[in-house]
């Protein structure tokens, strides 16, 4: 059991850098990037859902941070479904990308989708040779529901990233609720997608159920989203504002250790993007959870 490791699902948000959290002389690229490696074992790579990354910057990721260190990369926008800027693809691709017709992968090109995938994980090549690719998360929208559709588009997903790491969000509470939840667990587990668990707001028409489900040996997967009853509407800023309470996290500890005990590796990555408070939020769980800061944080923290 490699055990726990925590981080927040940024390094570059501008509430983050503009909070002050990183000191003076470590404000460039590269030294964020080495003073939040020094602290966590472990980031999300959210700027990958809004624009291809590059093999470039996945190179210069491993570079900059230490052996062990692990980046969770967010899939690209148009292979969820979401809907996809034709700014956001590269120049050269751009004219081949015509509004969109409707919602889902299906709704693209496929030659136009075969060649995002490529590149897409041609990208990840040299964080997965460097032994640092911790998962891809595909983020489903909330628009994308329980059915034969949802199951082809995750089966087809599955066969493009076949040896990879992988981990499924669904936004749409409906796959967690009581009478889905066995047979959400069934599906992911036979595609050996690791299933993220979600801490929000509850009671509102958009919370997801907060379960924890594990469906991979491999890997577990917990996103903070924060408490904001803007959750599922609102702002980017409005859903994901919430400081959370040493309380609030004290009471997901033991729940965290139970998923640990059952999967590989679990990551636990705190959302709540304003100012600093999910890299606060995460070193008070690190704390709760007994784990040194940075790598050493790897092994899992036991109960008394």
């Amino acid at each position: 059991m490699d055990g726990i490791l925590v981080g927040t699902c940024s390094w570059t948000d501008r509430a983050l850098i503009a909070s002050g959290w990183y000191p003076p002389g470590r404000r460039d690229p590269e030294g964020r990037l080495r003073h939040y490696a020094e602290r966590f074992p472990v980031v999300e790579v959210d700027a990958s859902y809004y624009a291809l990354p590059s093999r470039r910057n996945s190179r210069l990721w491993a570079e900059r941070t230490p052996p062990g260190f692990v980046f969770d990369v967010k899939a690209f926008s148009l292979l969820t479904g979401h809907p996809t800027p034709r700014a956001a693809l590269p120049a050269d691709l751009r004219p081949a990308f015509p509004a969109q017709r409707g919602r889902g992968p299906g709704a693209t090109d496929p030659a136009l989708l075969d060649e995002v995938w490529q590149r897409f994980t041609t990208a990840l090549e040299p964080l997965r040779e460097a032994g640092r690719l911790g998962t891809v998360l595909f983020q489903f929208p909330p628009w994308f529901v329980p059915g034969a559709r949802a199951e082809e588009v995750l089966g087809a997903c599955a066969k493009r990233t076949a040896g990879w790491p992988v981990a499924v969000e669904f936004r749409h509470p409906v796959w967690w609720r009581e009478d889905a939840y066995e047979a959400t667990a069934a599906l992911l587990t036979r595609l050996d997608f690791a299933a993220a668990a979600v801490d929000t707001a509850q009671g509102l028409p958009a919370s997801v159920p907060p379960v924890t489900p594990v469906t991979s040996r491999r890997l577990g997967l917990v996103r903070f989203h924060g408490r904001s009853t803007a959750w599922g509407a609102g702002s980017k800023e409005d859903r994901f504002r919430h400081g959370y309470t040493e309380p609030e996290l004290a009471a997901w500890v033991p729940r965290l250790r139970g998923m640990a005990e059952r999967t590989e590796r679990l990551h636990v990555l705190f959302n709540n993007c304003c100012g600093d408070a999910a890299v606060r939020a995460a070193e008070t769980m690190r704390g709760l959870l007994g784990l040194p800061a940075g790598i050493a944080g790897g092994p899992m923290a036991r109960g008394p």
